[in-house]
């Protein structure tokens, strides 16, 4: 079986943020991840870490306005001295929890703007981020999104978007976070897509579609997926971003014996 990670953002939802550490370490989780660190001083958030005998798998550059809507602005002109300003903020945060990956969501498409002018942005922001990430010990990776269900509009939707950005920056460190949920909204075929990719992504993250609930709700085979991963060698941590049904705690019953 793969190492689970679980995300904050998504599991304990009827807790407060900070209490949802110790749930997750009881639940036997080692590590955790989520949207975002920056409510919270590093300093807090590394007790919080050390407290409950966990290691940060990942978190995300800051990404704008959260609450008006905006999910990521490093897509977007006329804010890259803002991206500039998060990448700093995100380095300082993965020093002090000790964090090695962060990834970077690239914005909702302004419709007046063209995807090339979007592209160029985009790119650039990472040529800049990615050497400044690598000399912290830090890899940076950008996540693919899907645009049909989660987030309408979103610039970086599929994997062979992804893929091309990570051709056109040319830094080997930057990779692709590959989340099973939305590879499989927008493209389907599953561990062949992952596989062609294996080399270039540092994450992974489930959940079952349709519902975005936990693996053994919907339409993906999470035993053949996680058998896969074992037997392609990926070693990394795999996310739980999920939503929980019922609204509360983890939903951990399909852990212990993945759905055929």
């Amino acid at each position: 079986m793969p190492k689970f990670s679980a995300n904050l953002s998504f599991l304990y939802p009827d807790l407060p943020f900070a209490e949802r550490f110790a749930a997750a370490a009881a639940d036997g989780f080692r590590a955790v991840e989520y949207v975002s660190p920056y409510e919270l001083p590093p300093e807090t958030v590394a007790a919080l870490l050390r407290d409950n005998g966990l290691e940060q798998a990942l978190f995300n550059l800051p990404a704008g306005n959260w609450a008006a809507g905006e999910r990521g602005i490093a897509c977007l002109p006329g804010r890259v001295e803002e991206f500039r300003q998060g990448v700093e903020t995100a380095i300082r945060y993965a020093t002090a929890l000790g964090c090695t990956r962060v990834n970077c969501l690239a914005g909702i498409r302004p419709p007046h703007l063209s995807i090339e002018v979007l592209d160029a942005v985009l790119v650039e922001n990472l040529k800049y981020a990615a050497p400044r990430f690598a000399a912290a010990g830090v890899k940076l990776l950008i996540e693919p999104i899907n645009s049909v269900v989660d987030i309408p509009g979103f610039f970086v939707d599929n994997t062979i978007h992804a893929d091309g950005i990570l051709d056109a920056v040319g830094s080997d460190n930057l990779f692709i976070q590959f989340d099973f949920y939305h590879v499989q909204i927008m493209q389907g075929d599953l561990i062949r897509n992952f596989a062609s990719l294996q080399d270039r992504v540092a994450h992974v993250q489930i959940a079952d579609h349709p519902g975005r609930h936990a693996p053994g709700t919907g339409e993906i085979n999470y035993g053949f997926v996680l058998g896969e991963l074992d037997r392609l060698g990926y070693d990394g941590w795999v996310g739980c971003e999920y939503r929980p049904r019922g609204g509360t705690g983890a939903d951990l019953g399909w852990m212990g014996s993945p759905p055929p």
